[in-house]
């Protein structure tokens, strides 16, 4: 155990934790010629296209220094503020924390919020600095901000080309020498904890875990103590770019367990397992729970797959715990699920897992929080409110509530006025400010949570040029005047586009939302009127032009009453058109209405 060193990568994002995990496992060994390639442990297609990690990456490297063999067991995390779930997981098996900052941007949103997710869970951190190549970069000035957040001497930190490969070698010593070994006991009863899961649809559930105390061995009968589920352990092995089976697994080691469970419900990240025979008293602690920002419906296209879309989603949920979801139903779009993401991105790029490695087209609503109504017939009595269709009608309403947090926004003293305004814009209040040091401020502020979860993180990241790391924890409920804003379409209420929102923000959002749909919603041929309304008052209207079609060009001469004639039929067969007509509604008029301040 003496020679085991666990360790993850920590980073804002595009600061160079995949390409600084490439060179590390070329500096081991690890891979070969044949098998190298850029990101190569990122091994999604959305990975590589958008150039960043969303799920993070378990692997095992050998190294030796001195005459000694040491076992490295490195987590590639992503850096996205929408996957910190991911991060807190990876940090939770490990010991210790590569802090990356890139030479030319210097410390920002995410590398505070990771670096205190690392400091929560005592990991031993090692700064580095990387991209020192670059002819922007500055490492003297990185340096001093480094020492500034760690407290650490200038001496700790090691200077990196990831790109190069300069420096990797002194990482690696660093490694060996700062990282502390794994604490267990391989004598105690079996204690290891589940940090990630993926589906197989071959061998089923594959579980990673890392064992706390005690070992693990082929065959043995383990239990699963959240779910209490007891299997034999068909398969263990190590983590290597291609998975490596083992008989026996000891306390420190990380590694892969297949049980032949298919069932996705039955292994819950942050789990414990331990032994059948001899289990352990007491589960792992410490484990974050998830915590939702947004929350969406999910809609089969096609009612009859439905089933489908449900297995899809427990196998994604597998790949990615931070997914939360549960059925609903809408009149205008079927069954389906209302799910809860952890930003934006989140959202997009969960819709386009499930196309892209589930082939199920999927209709997302627009995003929104839970409310409680309360109706002027019983008063005492709580509706609630997590679709805008179930609000009450606007006479029997008496008042509804709305989720507020407190949102702790740390960011560079520079931009303190534009996060105020953009805060204060979205209904905020401010509660304190204070100076962390003369560069950093942390704003505290009361927002209603419905304010956050449209294009809160965005706008937050622009105007404080990614400088700013925001976290919430609610408040409970508060009164607030608010309305739902409907939207018809050819004179047909769209329900998955009705959306609840501030009396004060509905003329300005509805009016938004008719402008992006009529760019978006193919002509037809007959107009098409889009309409926003607030019970029966319309508050704003756009028109989708027919397609003209020139019925009059055979008549190139002869009385004008031929053709008022022919116009006149025209005329009549567009009015039945549009009495019989439906309108189509294409997917990424869903998705613009997620967008509108683009």
């Amino acid at each position: 155990m003496k020679n085991i060193r666990n360790f993850c990568i920590i980073a804002h994002i595009d600061h160079g934790k995949s390409t600084l995990a490439d060179r590390l496992l070329d500096a081991t060994g690890s891979v070969n010629a044949r098998e190298k390639q850029d990101q190569l442990l990122d091994d999604m297609d959305l990975e590589r296209e958008r150039g960043i990690t969303i799920k993070s990456h378990a692997i095992q490297m050998n190294y030796s220094q001195n005459n000694k063999d040491y076992v490295f067991n490195l987590i590639d995390t992503p850096g996205h503020v929408d996957f910190s779930y991911e991060v807190s997981r990876s940090i939770a098996a490990c010991e210790g924390a590569l802090l990356v900052v890139d030479a030319a941007q210097s410390v920002q949103a995410q590398t505070i919020s990771n670096l205190y997710l690392a400091l929560e869970n005592n990991l031993e951190i090692i700064p580095i600095v990387n991209k020192v190549d670059l002819p922007s970069a500055n490492p003297e000035e990185v340096t001093d901000d480094i020492v500034d957040l760690l407290g650490c001497s200038a001496g700790d930190v090691i200077y990196v080309s990831a790109k190069t490969g300069l420096g990797v070698d002194s990482l690696l010593s660093a490694v060996v020498e700062r990282i502390p070994c794994p604490n267990g006991d391989p004598s105690l009863p079996l204690q290891a904890l589940i940090f990630d899961s993926v589906y197989n649809p071959f061998r089923g559930v594959e579980t990673y875990f890392k064992i706390i105390n005690g070992k693990i061995s082929k065959g043995q009968k383990v239990q699963f103590m959240a779910t209490k589920k007891n299997y034999f352990v068909d398969e263990i092995g190590a983590l290597k770019l291609r998975q490596e089976p083992r008989s026996e697994m000891l306390a420190g080691d990380v590694g892969y367990l297949i049980t032949g469970v298919k069932d996705a419900k039955e292994v819950k990240v942050g789990d414990t397992i331990t032994s059948f025979e001899k289990p352990t008293n007491s589960p792992i602690e410490g484990f974050e729970e998830v915590k939702p920002m947004v929350f969406a419906g999910i809609y089969p296209v096609d009612t009859e797959q439905y089933e489908e879309l449900r297995s899809s989603m427990e196998k994604l949920q597998l790949n990615d715990a931070s997914l939360v979801f549960s059925p609903e139903s809408s009149a205008a779009l079927g069954f389906g699920f209302r799910c809860g993401f952890l930003g934006m991105l989140h959202l997009e790029i969960i819709q386009e897992r499930l196309e892209r490695e589930f082939d199920m087209t999927v209709i997302t609503t627009v995003p929104n929080v839970s409310y409680r109504a309360f109706s002027k017939k019983k008063p005492n009595e709580i509706i609630l409110v997590n679709n805008p269709s179930d609000l009450p009608d606007p006479s029997v309403l008496d008042r509804v509530e709305e989720p507020f947090i407190k949102a702790t926004i740390i960011t560079k003293s520079d931009f303190v006025g534009s996060v105020m305004g953009l805060c204060i814009e979205k209904r905020g209040v401010i509660k304190n400010q204070s100076y962390l040091t003369t560069e950093r401020v942390e704003l505290s502020f009361d927002l209603p949570l419905a304010e956050i979860v449209f294009d809160f993180y965005d706008r937050l990241k622009s105007v404080s040029k990614g400088y700013a790391s925001f976290d919430y924890s609610p408040l409970g409920m508060r009164e607030s005047k608010l309305v739902r804003v409907d939207l018809l379409l050819n004179g047909n209420s769209v329900d998955a586009l009705s959306a609840l929102v501030h009396t004060d923000n509905a003329y300005r959002l509805g009016k938004k939302i008719c402008e992006k749909l009529q760019k978006l919603i193919p002509r037809q041929q007959f107009d098409i009127p889009i309409q926003a309304a607030i019970g029966a008052k319309i508050i704003s209207r756009e028109t989708v032009k027919a397609v003209r079609k020139d019925v009059t060009a055979k008549c190139y001469g002869g009385d004008i009453t031929r053709k008022r004639k022919l116009l006149e039929r025209q005329k009549k067969g567009k009015k039945k058109m549009r009495q019989i007509g439906s309108v189509e509604i294409p997917q990424q008029a869903f998705m613009a209405v997620l967008k509108l301040n683009d």
